[in-house]
């Protein structure tokens, strides 16, 4: 059994998938604590389900785009078969994690989208780095920016890695509320680095508010 937040349809507001039709399965609990976290309320159990019960109702949202997320998805055993699951019956999967568990307890034919924590979330520390080995192009890197110490910190980041050689996209995202579009999008344009902007698009259509 999965412990489940909550389950809904509605347009997917982030990564390279931005603005399609998708339904997003929100498993409860996370092993982090980011101080700007916009989902605390997934850390509560809502219900349990199988993972065959999630699989019944992704197919029921009649959309192809099903992303697993949290939370935090790899802390619970089962979610690697509720993405196998979800692959088999022709889904396309994106599987959100914060980067502090192995990205390869799923399959790589889920888009794998890691979270690196900024030192702004207080949970940097936290970060593993031997997941960067892991990823591949069809992957993604989000760093969330609180301030500009951490777009900076980004910016290392994929210089010590080498990230912009993986060819996965690699996205920059503002903390609602805490560091100015304009400037995040100044900090973009100026870097030497592909990255891709991008804002919040359910929060910017429903608001800052669950299930959407």
């Amino acid at each position: 059994m999965l412990n489940v937040s909550e389950c809904f349809k509605s347009l997917q507001g982030e990564s390279t998938f931005a603005g399609l039709p998708c339904f997003f399965i929100r498993l409860a609990g996370c092993n982090l604590d980011c101080n700007y976290c916009d989902s605390v309320y997934a850390r509560e159990v809502s219900r349990t389900a199988t993972v065959a019960e999630l699989a019944e109702l992704a197919a029921a949202s009649q959309v192809s785009l099903v992303e697993v997320t949290g939370g935090e998805p790899l802390a619970q055993k089962e979610t690697p078969e509720l993405v196998q699951l979800l692959l088999d019956k022709g889904f396309t999967v994106l599987l959100e994690t914060n980067g502090s568990l192995p990205v390869d307890l799923v399959s790589d034919q889920c888009h794998r989208i890691v979270d690196r924590k900024l030192p702004g979330s207080g949970m940097a520390a936290f970060h593993d780095d031997a997941n960067y080995r892991k990823l591949t192009p069809r992957d993604e890197v989000k760093f969330v920016v609180s301030d500009e110490n951490d777009f900076d910190f980004a910016v290392r980041e994929i210089e010590k890695f080498s990230l912009d050689k993986i060819g996965c996209p690699l996205l920059v995202s503002p903390v609602w509320g805490r560091i100015d579009f304009k400037l995040l999008a100044e900090k973009v344009l100026a870097s030497p680095y592909r990255m891709r902007m991008q804002l919040q698009m359910h929060k910017l259509i429903w608001g800052d508010v669950p299930g959407v």
